[in-house]
């Protein structure tokens, strides 16, 4: 009786392995164990990578402060800008100017120079309003050869900000934009969902038009599915010589890493163009294969997940007799004693050459060995699948039910063996 047992169980299994299990004839399954495999392949921490200070995105304030062309002045020069005793404009500050003037105005030209009647242009670019108030004195004195139209030490002549430079930005942004209500909406972590991209023109005056005003003018930091840098593209973009006019920041570095920017590449001019790119899904997503489903899933920005996490994010049958979550139909455990949990999975990871490389993680020690944990790169693709011999005795526990074992064994009498069933019982 147990021979002819022992027979079926051979011979069943036999049909087992020639049917194609998946677990049998894995492609991947000769994969490099984890602690084979060298340190360089398994990537670094995103833990490691630490916010750069919020304060290097913003300019020093201007003092003093200098012009330039767009800048408007109030000035006031008896017996040159107006009649000496003439009433002289007095403009208060508003939610529009946070200046208080009094002067008559006066722009700077685009040549950085000022116009004013009886006086020959004057140089002002880069100067502050104590230097272009001498000046007015010197020319309108005769000092600088033209003629004497004021006494300097009796006449009455300040020079005072009338209204600021204003430069004009655009500000491209493709991460999930704050609702009307302040909550923002953040996308699936599945792939495949659309995402509309926002587009702001910014007035900045001189001393904020940086990078830091630029992104709290326009919803703050890049969101969760964006990338964690900001790329200015600087005038009219040349084809020849594409990266002298881009400038990318990064707001997250490595320690060892030095934030080599300078004052100038966080400054915004007219004509410049700051982005916010969404996140590359061609390498910041990772795929799974075999028992856990099949499809892709996009990576944390700021966290790494290990092969556990990962496959608990995608509802994998982990150590539960494999049972899946993505087909729950509303019983919490299979039938009968279970099936061998899966606990084979292969990772294939890309490396920088173009080569790929499999890696063999042991979930069943995974659970008890954090090293055996590693962590998941973007690009990579895990396949989970059953050992062959938890395969084998899934096959056999699906076709003989632990009844009708016994129930073989425990009525035969001796001379002529019931033949198998699933629905035999006990006499």
């Amino acid at each position: 009786m147990v021979r002819a047992f022992c027979s079926r169980v051979l011979l069943l299994a036999t049909v087992a392995l020639h049917t194609g299990c998946a677990a049998v004839t894995n492609t991947v399954a000769d994969g490099i164990p984890v602690r084979r495999v060298p340190v360089e392949v398994l990537g670094r921490a995103k833990a490691d990578l630490k916010p750069i200070p919020l304060t290097l995105l913003r300019q020093r304030e201007l003092d003093p402060y200098t012009l330039d062309k767009g800048d408007v002045l109030a000035v006031v020069a008896d017996d040159v800008v107006a009649p000496a005793g003439s009433q002289v404009p007095f403009r208060q500050p508003d939610q529009f100017n946070s200046l208080a003037a009094v002067g008559f105005p006066i722009p700077v030209n685009d040549d950085g120079t000022i116009s004013i009647p009886r006086l020959k242009p004057i140089s002002v670019r880069g100067k502050t309003l104590a230097e272009v108030e001498q000046l007015i004195k010197d020319t309108a004195g005769g000092k600088n050869g033209g003629p004497v139209l004021i006494n300097p030490d009796l006449a009455r002549v300040t020079v005072q900000l009338l209204q600021k430079r204003i430069y004009s930005i655009t500000v491209v942004r493709e991460d999930t934009q704050p609702t009307a209500g302040g909550t923002a909406v953040q996308g699936s972590q599945v792939i495949g969902t659309n995402k509309k991209g926002n587009g702001f023109t910014l007035r900045l005056q001189a001393g904020e038009n940086d990078v830091l005003r630029a992104l709290n003018a326009t919803g703050g930091p890049p969101g969760l599915d964006a990338k964690d840098e900001v790329i200015i593209l600087r005038g009219t973009y040349d084809p020849t010589k594409p990266e002298e006019s881009i400038t990318r920041i990064p707001l997250r570095i490595f320690p060892e890493q030095q934030f080599t920017l300078c004052e100038a590449d966080i400054i915004l001019r007219d004509g410049d163009v700051m982005k916010i790119e969404s996140r590359d899904t061609s390498t910041e997503v990772y795929y799974v294969a075999g028992v856990a489903g099949s499809r892709p899933f996009q990576l944390p920005r700021d966290f790494d997940l290990d092969v556990i996490q990962a496959l608990t994010q995608v509802g994998a049958p982990l150590q539960n007799g494999g049972f899946s979550a993505n087909q729950f139909q509303g019983a919490a455990v299979a039938a009968g004693i279970g099936s061998p949990t899966p606990a084979l999975l292969t990772v294939l990871r890309q490396l920088p050459n173009n080569q790929q490389i499999a890696i063999r993680v042991d979930l069943g020690r995974a659970f008890r060995d954090p090293r055996e944990r590693i962590r998941v790169l973007g690009g990579d693709i895990l396949v989970m699948q059953e050992r062959p011999g938890d395969a084998i005795s899934r096959y056999l526990y699906q076709t003989f039910r632990f009844n009708t074992a016994l129930s073989v064994l425990g009525s035969n009498n001796g001379n002529t063996p019931q033949a198998f069933s699933s629905t035999s019982t006990f006499p």
